[in-house]
């Protein structure tokens, strides 16, 4: 009988140590892997290869959708912990749809691929236009950064027809004149406008060009005047500022990254200019403001809406095979991003949703800036700040 009770407690104390574990090696189970990973570097330049571009988007998706993601700094430059194997790189600014760049890489387990700056030059997607100006030539900056724009006038701006083959639009100071020789020349351009950018086209204006979004004229002196196409309660600007140099601080997280740095001077060098008198915080957000008093000097939304607007194809939207969708990355951080149509549904069944992360569901951008854009003037610090513009509208 004891043989069998020493037996028994044999089996027992066999059961309990293999259960235990001891000094045995952890049974891994079958389907936890370890991604491999190496490193990309490379920096991102413009079209030309002349100018850095800080705060682009770098990015990539391993083989079940997860994204890797990193930003260009000030200078261009970028890091990317990339999973191992052969993926497209992406590299993008604003939301993507206007400027990208998809380079192959081969990436292999602990190694660090090297880009060439051939490779990471950001290449223009978009279709742009400006309307020449007075005061103003924006298109100079878009030259020297290599990307290309075509002139366009108000009589253009009142043909729907031609507007909307273009994605981004620019409208520099001064070229919104003799409003009350044609109002209905500026009737319909209002109108346009607001169809255009409600359909996910994008425009910027500066200066005096203000009445293109809220009424009036080159000199807009009063608030609701007449004209526009952005509610008079959201904005109010007044030609009351006087010439100098203002302190002013950056206000966007994003943007200081791209710029490396977060304060400047910046040259109203005209004997007046539009200051802003009041604007709707939930509607418009601001970039840069004045450090002494706060006045807001360039602001930015994607909110517009309008009811009755005629939905209407813009730009390069017809033909692109990439879509605008919203990711969450760790720590809640929310991007928007253009990816290849295909992938669409595997990343909305990770978290994604189609559109962009904030604003109204179709609606383009609108940039505004109190101060301007002349790229042979004084604007010192300024300009970094309107490549930014152009390459985020």
């Amino acid at each position: 009988m004891k043989k069998h009770y020493l037996f028994i407690l044999l089996c027992i104390f066999t059961l309990l140590t293999n259960c235990s574990g001891g000094d045995d090696p952890a049974v891994v189970s079958e389907n936890t892997t370890t991604v491999k990973t190496g490193k990309i570097t490379g920096k991102v330049m413009s079209q030309n290869g002349t100018k850095p571009i800080g705060g682009a988007s770098v990015f990539t998706f391993d083989d079940k959708y997860k994204i890797y993601y990193t930003t260009s700094d000030a200078e261009g430059k970028f890091t990317l912990d990339a999973p191992a194997g052969n993926h497209t790189i992406y590299i993008q600014t604003g939301n993507g749809s206007n400027f990208r760049t998809e380079i192959s890489a081969n990436v292999k387990d602990n190694e660090t691929l090297n880009l060439d700056a051939s490779q990471t030059k950001l290449n223009q997607v978009a279709k742009i236009a400006y309307v020449k100006g007075t005061y103003d030539k924006i298109e100079d900056i878009i030259q020297i950064l290599g990307y290309t724009a075509t002139e366009i006038t108000n009589n253009d701006l009142a043909n729907l027809t031609t507007i909307s083959q273009y994605d981004i639009i620019f409208l520099n100071c001064g070229s919104r004149n003799n409003y009350s020789a044609n109002p209905t020349l500026y009737s319909a351009i209002d109108a346009n406008l607001a169809i255009f950018v409600a359909n996910g086209g994008s425009i910027y204006a500066s200066d005096w060009d203000v009445a293109y979004l809220v009424g009036g004229t080159t000199n807009t002196n009063n608030c609701s005047l007449p004209g526009g196409f952005v509610p008079d309660s959201k904005l109010c600007s007044k030609n009351i500022g006087n010439s100098g140099m203002l302190g002013a601080t950056v206000n966007n997280a994003g943007l200081t990254t791209a710029l490396g740095f977060n304060t400047l001077n910046i040259d109203y060098d005209l004997g007046s200019w539009q200051k802003i008198i009041n604007y709707d915080p939930a509607y418009w957000e601001v970039l840069v403001k004045e450090t002494s008093s706060n006045d807001a000097l360039m602001i930015r939304t994607n909110h517009f809406t309008a009811t009755g607007i005629p939905v209407t194809p813009i730009g390069n939207a017809p033909n692109t095979t990439f879509v605008t969708v919203c990711i969450t990355l760790p720590g809640n951080i929310q991007i928007s991003l253009s990816v290849p149509q295909a992938f669409v549904p595997y990343l909305v069944a990770l978290g994604a949703t189609v559109g962009s992360c904030s604003g109204a569901s179709n609606s383009g951008y609108i940039y505004y800036t109190t101060f301007h854009n002349h790229a042979t003037g004084n604007i010192g610090n300024a300009a970094v700040i309107l490549q930014y513009v152009i390459l985020n509208l």
